[in-house]
């Protein structure tokens, strides 16, 4: 059996940008995507403080060091620049590596710089 385990978590970044005219994904300063262990390309979910709402989508890797945060395509729709979101990333696992699994957690400040992470 698999289970779905939350893998890690980058914890109330803030949209710097959003990206009407492009396929569609979510572009994170790479920075990030390395302390969280996300991959460019690996699916995300991502929830939005500001209303409420979910969207999926993978993610690209943006300047490192840059802060940025840009909703592309029609997750461009979904929030709006200065909104506050979690990402968060999932992998499947079998029982006993979902039992001793540790998830990473990377908090952020307003600016997009790691505050902390675990």
């Amino acid at each position: 059996m698999q289970r779905v385990i939350c893998k890690s978590k980058i914890h109330g970044a803030v949209v710097t940008a959003a990206n009407l005219r492009y396929e569609g994904s979510i572009t994170i300063d790479g920075e990030l995507l390395k302390a969280a262990d996300i991959l460019p390309m690996e699916r995300v979910q991502i929830v939005n403080l500001n209303n409420g709402s979910r969207v999926e989508t993978y993610c690209m890797e943006g300047k490192k060091g840059s802060g940025e945060i840009c909703l592309n395509g029609p997750a461009a729709r979904w929030g709006q620049v200065g909104d506050r979101i979690h990402i968060i990333s999932y992998s499947a696992m079998d029982d006993e590596e979902a039992r001793n699994h540790k998830m990473k957690r990377i908090f952020v400040d307003e600016k997009n710089q790691i505050k902390k992470g675990f």
